[in-house]
């Protein structure tokens, strides 16, 4: 049995390695028929969610810095205000804001000082432009304001057609009787160094408080010509017969209320009174130099309380009887940026409330008085779109 059992211990383990190898063979998957993996790619991130209240500070941050480098500084004031009502954790916005403000009030006190400079040396033109300078920086300026109501007045002037040979020195003789004046006239027209005055052009030529105007209207009647025959004496002892002195001219009582409201600042009644005189006698020149000066002290008038539509209004009027009356068309481009400023503040305000409708109706306001607005335009298609997909939302 021992000899037998050991000999089949051989045959056993030949089984059990068969076994095993069938088993690992059936195991194993036939060729060709192995199952590839295929990566699968993760997922794309969803885009970054864009807060719309960024992008309009970015286009106010951007406008105010283009409005800087202009020099426009008091709209880019205004710029990055509206950026901070906007979004009011914007650091760097405040920042600039900060340091503009500083600038602008370094500029002011320049002026100021300018202006008061030419005050001491009589020019009363240029101290009211650098007085105006100083108010467009900051409307509320007490210091400017007092300056322009009580010393810096507005002036007379004489607008004076340069003929050969005129130089400043014979203009200032001329019109003064002083030949050093020549520089108030100079300033006033702001005229470049040594100008050489060409026949033709114009100059202003304005009163200076103080100083004997000669209007060129109250010059001495030209001698007789050759061969007039002179005036004859009154022969002795014969009756001389005085004329009669020309009676002063009968002043419209309608004339006279217009300027007696016009001197208590009552203009919206200067106006009317105006308007009343000059219905009956159109394009006379008393009742139009009395509506212009109604107008543009009122639009000045306005423009100093912040009432800029009110201020638009009037030196609109103006411009459409003379456009280029005193400095009138400065304060009327004044005006039109306030008004534009007003507008388009009012629509960012209405936008952040979800107030879509009203927004627009700003914004193509400003777009009336600025058609070339980028913002505005911007705005307008966006809120637009926002209103559009808010009615289809409400339709499914």
């Amino acid at each position: 049995m021992k000899r037998g059992s050991t000999a089949a211990r051989p045959l056993v383990l030949a089984l059990a390695l068969a076994v095993g190898a069938c088993a690992s063979v059936a195991e194993k998957p036939p060729p060709g028929s192995e199952v590839r993996r295929v990566p699968v790619a993760p997922a794309p991130a969803p885009p970054p969610r864009v807060d719309p209240r960024e992008l309009l500070t970015a286009r106010h941050r951007e406008q105010a810095q283009a409005l800087d480098r202009e020099g426009d500084l008091r709209q880019a004031l205004d710029e990055w205000k509206i950026a901070l009502t906007i979004n009011p954790d914007d650091a760097a916005a405040r920042a600039s804001l900060k340091t503009l403000e500083g600038r602008i009030e370094r500029a002011v006190t320049e002026k100021i000082e300018a202006g008061r400079a030419a005050l001491a040396r009589g020019v009363q033109v240029e101290a009211r432009r650098q007085f105006l300078a100083a108010l467009a920086l900051d409307p509320a300026n007490r210091v400017a304001f007092r300056h322009l109501q009580t010393e810096a007045r507005e002036v007379e002037f004489v607008t004076h057609t340069v003929s050969q040979g005129d130089t400043l020195q014979s203009l200032a003789l001329r019109y003064y009787g002083d030949r050093s004046r020549s520089e108030v006239i100079w300033e006033t027209n702001q005229l470049p160094a040594n100008p050489r005055l060409t026949a033709g052009t114009t100059l202003k030529i304005p009163e200076i408080p103080g100083v004997p105007f000669i209007h060129p209207e109250a010059r001495r009647p030209a001698p007789p010509a050759a061969g007039a025959p002179a005036p004859s004496a009154a022969a002795p002892g014969a009756s001389t017969t005085e004329t009669p002195k020309d009676e002063p001219p009968e002043v419209n009582p309608l004339l006279a209320e217009a300027r007696e409201a016009l001197d208590r600042k009552d203009y919206a009644e200067a106006l009317s009174d105006a308007d009343k005189f000059l219905a009956g006698s159109p394009g006379n020149r008393d009742g139009l130099t009395l509506k212009k000066q109604a107008l543009y002290q009122q639009g000045k008038a306005h423009l100093s309380e912040r009432k800029y539509e009110e201020s638009y209004r009037a030196l609109t009027q103006l411009a459409k009887i003379q456009p280029d009356y005193e400095d009138s068309p400065a304060l009327l481009r004044q005006a039109r940026a306030r008004v534009v400023e007003q507008h388009y503040s009012q629509g960012v305000r209405l936008y952040r409330e979800e107030k879509l409708a009203e927004a627009v109706s700003q914004w193509q306001a400003v777009l009336e008085l600025d058609p070339q607005h980028a913002n505005a335009k911007r705005n307008i298609d966006q809120a637009q779109r926002l209103l559009k997909a808010l009615e289809e939302r409400k339709k499914k």
